[in-house]
């Protein structure tokens, strides 16, 4: 704890700094809440998309065996051409949020090709869409944890350090003043009997 002067404008500045943290502290608390409640709600929609990514993921391991024999689905089939997110805000944090995504499909002949390549295609784009949302998700939940660990640390600092510090130096500094004021007192009261007892002595001179 650092040193604190003993006087009365410390103890001012000491009461203005606790009326301050009292005030804040409620806020930062909120805020603590708040990234809390918006980070578990990021958590199960990641934790939804990832159960529907891999749903697809399952539904095109039956098709891998005619994909691979005929060579219809290849790897640079559907490519993403644009990813389209926009800023955000969460409790003060910017974020980024996902709006979507353009494609590019390679051209094949729909007359050469058997049905099933048309839904394949089209859940590919979904599996991409899944994960770039996932991914952006992910983003959001990294900036809100680290906001959430920064704000953790200032309510701690308020609750632990600084507001039972700040409490301890006013009741220092107001004891202080308190026996200085009891000696001037004192003081007071024994230079007043001395000056009677020297008026009383020249009285009966």
């Amino acid at each position: 704890m650092a040193k604190i002067k003993l006087t009365k404008n410390e103890l001012k500045k000491q009461k203005d700094s606790l009326k301050m943290f009292l005030r804040y502290l409620p806020t930062l608390m909120l805020k603590k809440q708040q990234l809390q409640a918006e980070i578990r709600t990021i958590e199960i929609k990641i934790k939804e998309l990832t159960g529907e990514k891999e749903g697809i993921d399952e539904s095109f391991k039956s098709w891998i065996a005619v994909f691979g024999e005929r060579g219809f689905f290849t790897p640079g089939l559907v490519k993403i051409a644009r990813i389209k997110t926009a800023r955000g805000n969460i409790a003060g944090v910017p974020i980024p949020l996902f709006q979507g995504a353009e494609f590019v499909t390679e051209t094949y002949n729909l007359l050469r090709t058997p049905l099933w390549l048309d839904m394949a295609v089209e859940r590919m784009k979904r599996v991409f869409l899944l994960d770039l949302e996932i991914r952006t998700l992910e983003e959001q939940r990294r900036r809100l944890d680290h906001e959430l660990r920064v704000t953790t640390q200032r309510v701690n600092l308020f609750e632990k350090i600084k507001i039972p510090e700040t409490r301890t130096n006013i009741k220092k500094i107001q004891v202080y003043l308190g026996d200085q004021q009891t000696s001037a007192v004192v003081r007071g009261k024994i230079a007043k009997r001395g000056m009677e007892a020297d008026q009383r002595s020249g009285a009966a001179q």
